[in-house]
């Protein structure tokens, strides 16, 4: 099976900028050192453009700027570098005539490269993503919030046994739903030991690693159970540990320092965990 148009771009990215990095663009006006929010963004995108391998807005950080968001956000698409891809982080789940309306608006009015999908309504509902043959679709599987566990960790009867939801929501995405394999998986860093269990499931899917940074996740467990057998696989992103480095008017100098300590750490750890594996076959 070969991959969508949005994987190739990411891979690329991920090669030229030597990053396993996404900055998520999750402005909050409380906390800019800047008025101007589309300026913000432009900033930080130019202070960090050589260091990531993707951006990934959050639309709610947009509509709730009022009326004038959504053009906020396009501006901000607007200014990131065409060979680097966007995420649409919207999580979008509905009917399927709602869904392919979320679909119209992301990816063909936004002109977002991927987009972030909740399963909870069914195969239906994410087919207007999944029929977009060129962009990809980052399905919600077990994600970083603790409330997850409300829903994801519950057991569900599958194969003559009990499955946690999570398990069950990684095996759809790996069997019915990747027909284009364009679909990737949401797994929350905060949880080392779930990921590298759906990494077991799903060797060969990409993984957005949301929960480094502000909540605390740790860089070297995501990295050493979510890394694929190729030494890739997987995006971790950050955003307020980036955005927020400096509430002062170095901003952009301040971002840029967090962003390139970050993904340093991220390809240290990728470094190391592949001289493990290496010595680890070496001995056997």
């Amino acid at each position: 099976m070969g991959q969508a148009m949005f994987f190739a771009k990411l891979r690329e990215a991920i090669q030229r900028n030597d990053s396993f990095l996404c900055v998520g663009l999750d402005p909050d006006p409380a906390r800019l050192p800047e008025r101007d929010v589309a300026a913000f963004n432009r900033a930080i995108v130019e202070a960090t453009a050589d260091l990531v391998c993707v951006y990934k807005p959050n639309l709610a950080f947009y509509e709730a700027l009022g009326p004038h968001g959504m053009e906020v956000l396009q501006r901000t698409v607007e200014a990131i570098p065409k060979g680097i891809p966007v995420i649409a982080d919207a999580k979008r789940g509905d009917i399927g005539s709602t869904a392919e309306a979320y679909a119209r608006a992301l990816f063909d009015v936004y002109g977002f490269d991927a987009a972030t999908v909740n399963p909870y309504l069914g195969g239906d509902a994410l087919t207007p993503f999944l029929e977009r043959t060129d962009r990809g679709v980052f399905v919600l599987c077990r994600t970083s919030n603790p409330g997850g566990a409300d829903l994801q960790d519950r057991l569900i009867a599958a194969d003559g046994g009990a499955r946690p939801l999570y398990e069950v929501v990684a095996e759809l995405a790996r069997d019915r739903w990747n027909v284009h394999g364009n679909v990737g998986l949401v797994v929350g860093a905060t949880y080392p030991e779930e990921l590298g269990r759906i990494r077991q499931l799903c060797p060969d899917m990409t993984f957005l690693l949301p929960g480094v940074g502000a909540q605390g996740a740790d860089v070297a467990a995501a990295v050493r159970n979510a890394l694929d057998e190729g030494g890739g696989g997987f995006i971790i992103t950050s955003s307020r540990q980036i955005l927020y480095a400096s509430s002062g008017r170095d901003y952009a100098q301040a971002a840029r320092r967090a962003a390139q300590a970050l993904r340093d750490e991220i390809n240290r750890q990728r470094e190391v965990t592949l001289a493990s594996r290496a010595g680890g076959r070496g001995q056997a």
